[in-house]
């Protein structure tokens, strides 16, 4: 802003439609992607044994369209940069194996002792059917790592992260992308929107220094996934 004067500069249109993308997309995703929209498009779904499972394989799906799929086309045709420049790449492999360390040492323990807490173990797993009957687990735990993990590392971590850092620095960058991905956790256990948080700056900064969004990508799903198979199988 100069004089009081709000200046559009023409040459930052990337970095405006990057910064609009996680409000809109969002958005979206909140209104189109919960079950609950999903039992208003299908209304017959409700009656169904495995309703809910079909529900999370829709709100899986309108993520990934949202947060990939439409991100990527804007990479490709809007900027014309390669994926690869938003840490679709290994990048610094070394550095980033060092990292996968922490899943059988750190992650893991933590994943186990939070399973026990009653607020986590009210959410998850998201698809509740599993809790006595775990036919067709591993598909859904494969849909939720493909479509839903893949899409959100890609949109918070490669998509805004790399996107933004040109613009407004390394660590405004990673703020960005943490503010936005906390607020996706709201209605969430307290602690894991406040652990999502510290998670978003620390994920920013492994995923910027290996230059990839893989490594943090194989964490979270650790997280996810092991929630998940703690909750259901050490009750």
């Amino acid at each position: 802003m100069k004089s009081g004067k709000i200046v559009f500069e023409k040459k930052d249109i990337p970095v405006y439609v990057l910064l609009l993308s996680a409000p809109v997309l969002l958005t979206l995703y909140r209104y189109h992607g919960y079950p609950q929209y999903f039992y208003d498009y299908f209304p017959s779904a409700k009656t169904l044994v495995n309703g809910d499972i079909l529900a999370r394989y829709w709100q899986f799906a309108v993520f990934f369209v949202l947060m990939f799929i439409l991100p990527a086309l804007y990479i490709k045709f809007g900027l014309k940069k390669s994926l690869y420049d938003f840490g679709w790449g290994l990048g610094d492999v070394k550095y980033g194996a060092k990292w996968l360390i922490t899943i059988p040492f750190v992650v893991v323990p933590i994943i186990y002792l939070s399973s026990k807490m009653p607020d986590v173990r009210a959410e998850y797993p998201l698809a509740k059917s599993f809790l006595t009957n775990q036919h067709g687990l591993f598909t859904y735990e494969l849909a939720y790592i493909l479509l839903y993990y893949v899409a959100w590392e890609f949109f918070f971590r490669g998509f805004l992260l790399f996107g933004l850092r040109k613009r407004f620095g390394d660590i405004n960058a990673i703020l960005i992308q943490t503010i936005s991905s906390c607020l996706v956790h709201i209605d969430k256990p307290e602690g894991e929107i406040i652990g999502s948080i510290f998670v978003g700056i620390l994920f920013g900064i492994i995923a910027l220094r290996s230059r990839s969004i893989w490594y943090v990508f194989l964490i979270h799903i650790s997280i996810g996934v092991l929630t998940d198979l703690f909750i259901i199988y050490f009750r």
